[in-house]
C-alpha cells in the first residue's frame, strides 16, 4: 500500500488526473520541496521515474513502474538482440558491424536482400532499410554508428503485443500498405484485430517477463509457421487503443490507482 494517499509520479504523462500525483522532472533533486522530497524516497513505488531517475531508483532498490529494465533497453536494438540471443528467444538472424570494414564484414554474412537499422534511437519505422544491392548498402553505411543488419523475412503483416503489468492489455495485427515493407502505422500500415495465433501471444508475454520488460509493445512476425520476435518497443503509439475503443490515459490511471501494475 502506498504511504500516501495517492501514487506518486514523476514523469508527466498522467498530470492531468487528479489521482495521481505527479511532481514533475526535475534533474535537481534539491529543486523538490522538502515534502516532496520526503514523498519520492519514502513511497514505495514511483510511476514513470523517467529514465534519468529509473537508474537511480533502482540503485536504492525502491520499485518503479515502468521498470529499471524496460528504461534501459528503450531504443537500443542492440542490447535487445543480445539479451534474445541470451534468452534464446526466437529473433531473424541479425548481426551489428563496426569499423571500416563494415561492407566487407556483412556481404560475408549476407546475402541481398537484407534489412538495416539504425541501432540506437530510431522508432515509428524510421531509419529501417530494405538493402537491395551495392549502392544501397553503400549508401546506408555513409550513416554514423554501427550497422545493425537483419536477415529479410518477407511478410505482409506483423502482430503488435502490449504488455502493461504482467498483462497482454491489448494486441492487434499491423497490415502493410501496398508496395511498402514496413508494417508500422506511421509508415502508413493499417490495423485488424483479428484474432492473434495463441503462439505468437504466449511468446510476446514470455519475452517481456524474461527480460523485465512491463510496459511494451513486442512485435512478432509469422514466417512459414515460425513466430519471431523483431523488438521491444517501449514507446509505443496509442493508437491501437483508441481504434479498439480503449481511453489509453484513463487505463493507466485505473490500473495504477487499483495497484495493478
Amino acid at each position: 500500500m502506498h504511504l500516501n494517499s495517492r501514487p506518486v509520479a514523476i514523469g508527466a504523462r498522467l498530470k492531468k488526473y487528479p489521482s495521481i500525483q505527479t511532481l514533475g522532472f526535475k534533474p535537481n533533486f534539491q529543486d523538490y520541496s522538502a515534502r516532496e522530497q520526503k514523498l519520492i524516497l519514502n513511497t514505495e513505488k514511483i510511476y514513470y521515474p523517467t529514465a534519468f531517475y529509473a537508474d537511480l531508483f533502482n540503485a536504492m532498490g525502491k520499485k518503479t513502474f515502468p521498470s529499471f529494465h524496460t528504461y534501459k533497453f528503450a531504443l537500443d536494438k542492440i542490447k535487445q538482440t543480445a539479451i534474445f540471443n541470451m534468452l534464446d528467444i526466437p529473433h531473424p538472424e541479425t548481426k551489428i558491424f563496426y569499423g571500416r570494414k563494415q561492407k566487407q564484414n556483412i556481404l560475408k554474412s549476407f546475402a541481398f536482400p537484407f534489412i538495416a537499422k539504425k541501432a540506437r534511437g530510431s522508432s515509428k519505422g524510421n531509419d529501417v532499410y530494405l538493402i537491395q544491392n551495392n549502392e544501397e548498402l553503400l549508401r546506408c553505411l555513409k550513416h554514423k554508428g554501427p550497422a545493425y543488419i537483419q536477415e529479410y523475412l518477407p511478410i505482409d503483416r506483423d502482430m503488435r503485443i502490449i504488455i502493461i503489468g504482467k498483462k497482454i492489455r491489448l494486441a492487434y495485427w499491423r497490415i502493410a500498405a501496398p508496395d511498402n515493407f514496413k508494417t508500422n502505422l506511421s509508415q502508413g500500415g493499417v490495423i485488424s484485430f483479428k484474432p492473434l495465433p495463441q503462439k505468437a501471444l504466449d511468446l510476446a508475454l514470455t519475452t517481456a517477463l524474461r527480460c523485465g520488460w512491463d510496459d511494451v509493445g513486442i512485435d512478432i512476425i509469422e514466417r512459414n509457421n515460425q513466430f519471431y520476435v523483431l523488438e521491444g518497443n517501449m514507446k509505443y503509439g496509442t493508437k491501437g487503443f483508441r481504434e479498439a475503443g480503449i481511453h489509453y490515459k484513463k487505463m493507466m490511471v485505473n490500473l495504477i490507482v487499483e495497484e495493478k501494475v
